[in-house]
């Protein structure tokens, strides 16, 4: 049986997360990507970046092993992808706080 939802976000999701796991791990062990984001709830760590780690999860799951809870989440990458691609900085995307944010939700804006 599928995950609720799971096949009205795949497309969506396949778009939005632009780096493998195995990239994103690699980019969430740096210091840029512990460095930016909305930190709460008194771990230290950014929301974006304790998101990239689920979404590292994800992306190693098999499509018919995902769950409801997994669909939610992808969803909610979709969302956040989406809505900050639409706030890019005028000059010096590379090394933009921006895009270090979006690379911790799975997205490099630089990858064409």
């Amino acid at each position: 049986m599928t995950a609720e939802g799971l096949d009205e976000v795949w497309d969506d999701w396949k778009e939005a997360v632009n780096m493998t796991a195995s990239e994103l791990e690699k980019w969430l062990d740096t210091d840029e990507s512990r460095a930016v984001g909305q930190k709460s709830g008194g771990s230290g760590e950014s929301t974006g970046h304790k998101s990239g780690k689920r979404i590292v999860e994800i992306l190693r799951t098999n499509k018919g092993d995902l769950t409801d809870d997994d669909v939610a989440h992808m969803r909610k990458v979709v969302g956040y992808v989406h809505r900050h691609l639409a706030q890019g900085p005028d000059k010096d995307v590379e090394h933009s706080d921006w895009r270090y944010s979006l690379m911790n939700w799975g997205h490099d804006p630089t990858r064409k």
